[in-house]
């Protein structure tokens, strides 16, 4: 896959993930999972991106 892609649809500012997009702060996945950490969410801080892979 090509990181340079940037899927205008999922913003992203995590430098970090292998998925970021090499020229912008855009995710350069096709599609992405979100799931939570929490049984109850009740804020954004709950949930998570669980298609994130470190660099």
């Amino acid at each position: 896959m090509s990181h340079a892609h940037a899927n205008m649809a999922i913003r992203c500012t995590v430098q970090q993930c292998k998925h970021h997009s090499a020229s912008a702060d855009y995710c350069s996945l096709d599609c992405i999972t979100v799931g939570t950490h929490e049984n109850n969410p009740t804020v954004d801080q709950c949930t998570d991106c669980k298609s994130f892979c470190k660099c």
